[in-house]
């Protein structure tokens, strides 16, 4: 293996990890502006201009404040819980294709840490694991809300997680492809975006997206009215901060796993008819990217401060009994028009 090779990866390893973790920060500033545009006040406006510098002053209180274990829990597992949860919410960004190749002198680099051709199992598996990381903390407190939260997170994850991956097989039948690389590929410019083949799919994702991030109105496992704050109830300090982090990467990251399936990740209208060098049109696709990005995260925070939360009966309802019909429908549906796109037009 070239060192060159290996150089390259590493700088864009870091790239998207410095990345990820900015806006995980900012957007923490961000929730609390809009939520205080949304309740007619104003939101953090003391540290720097327009509160530029709250993220910092949040990092900076998570990080010397006290730790705090309570004396009954289990220390190992409560310290490994929001490891996991943090390990998995970084390393799921690996497949995500961020734009095409920059050519610089004879040398053509990908703007993709690693093109796995399984990319989507790889991002299903990892996901999956980050529940983990939730059920340890709310075991390892030795406290009967987090136990509760902790339970209600995994029995939440099975339920939306059956209706994410059916809702992905009707996609995969019409791209052909489990690879990110391949399926943004094939969007190229706007008529080919697959949000035009597949708009039941990607509602039914949006929804299981939620669910699975533990946004409002599907955030049942820390739920401050029922379970005081649920899994990571008897967390301080940084600990807590890993946690928070967490679910504001996982919110980033599916902002750009579903800019990249259905909304054509970073290709857009006539970007082959500008006669722009393959360069630009790769700078100008990774901001497009970004910005699509940060619209899906706008629209987490939006619904988060407009819908109320579900009771637990509704939320197991809405899975079970809608999400997963209408995920295989879809499927069918796909199949059906496909059988019939081959057999008449092809």
């Amino acid at each position: 293996m070239e060192w060159s090779f290996v150089i390259e990866k590493f700088a864009l390893v870091t790239i998207v990890f410095v990345v990820t973790l900015v806006i995980a920060m900012y957007s923490t500033l961000a929730e609390r502006k809009i939520a205080g545009f949304m309740q007619d006040r104003y939101g953090p406006d003391r540290a720097g201009i327009f509160g530029l510098l709250q993220p910092l002053c949040d990092g900076g209180k998570f990080f010397f404040k006290e730790e705090i274990i309570p004396a009954g829990a289990h220390k190992t597992l409560f310290i490994i819980g929001p490891t996991i949860a943090i390990i998995t919410a970084c390393i799921s960004s690996a497949v995500i294709p961020w734009g095409q190749s920059l050519t610089i002198g004879d040398r053509v680099i990908s703007l993709q840490v690693a093109d796995v051709n399984v990319g989507i199992l790889y991002m299903f598996g990892v996901v999956a694991l980050g529940v983990y990381g939730i059920m340890l903390g709310g075991w390892a407190s030795n406290n009967k809300f987090s136990l509760m939260g902790a339970i209600r997170a995994a029995s939440q994850s099975i339920s939306y997680e059956i209706a994410m991956g059916l809702s992905i097989i009707a996609l995969l039948m019409v791209t052909q492809s489990l690879s990110l690389k391949e399926i943004v590929g094939q969007q190229s410019g706007f008529v080919n975006w697959n949000i035009w083949s597949q708009p039941l799919g990607f509602i039914i994702f949006m929804v299981c997206a939620f669910a699975e991030c533990n946004r409002v109105p599907f955030d049942l496992p820390e739920c401050e009215t029922e379970l005081v704050g649920g899994y990571h109830t008897e967390y301080s300090s940084m600990k807590l901060g890993l946690y928070m982090f967490s679910e504001y990467i996982n919110m980033f990251v599916s902002s750009a796993l579903m800019a990249a399936l259905y909304f054509g990740g970073y290709n857009f209208p006539f970007m082959n008819d500008f006669g722009l060098s393959q360069n630009w049109i790769t700078i100008i696709g990774v901001c497009i990217f970004f910005i699509k990005i940060f619209a899906f995260i706008f629209f987490f925070m939006w619904v988060r401060w407009t819908l109320p939360r579900f009771r637990y009966d509704q939320l197991m309802n809405l899975g079970w009994k809608m999400l997963i019909p209408l995920a295989i429908a879809n499927i069918v549906l796909t199949g059906i028009i496909t059988l019939i796109k081959d057999t008449y037009f092809s």
